[in-house]
């Protein structure tokens, strides 16, 4: 059996891949943000996003970007504190 490299070279390759996920994860979490987003806001696109659409579209991110903050910092203090 061939050994694939040193414990050092593992454990980099385990952070290069932890990071390639979260990489994943963000795309397809501002992917489906822009398609929640754009089906909430835009009635008919065009060249240009009229007043109304503009502030539905910074609205609509402001929440998802406050949502996500604290899901994150709520799940941050519960390993903190060790519970599920």
């Amino acid at each position: 059996m061939e050994v694939v490299g040193s414990a050092t070279e593992q454990s980099d390759l385990q952070l290069l891949l932890a990071a390639e996920q979260q990489k994943a994860q963000l795309q397809l979490r501002v992917h489906s943000l822009t398609a929640e987003c754009w089906d909430k806001c835009v009635e008919k696109p065009g060249s240009r996003l009229d007043s109304r659409t503009e502030s539905c579209l910074i609205s609509c991110v402001d929440r998802f970007v406050d949502t996500t903050l604290a899901l994150t910092n709520r799940f941050a203090q519960m390993v903190q504190k060790g519970g599920h």
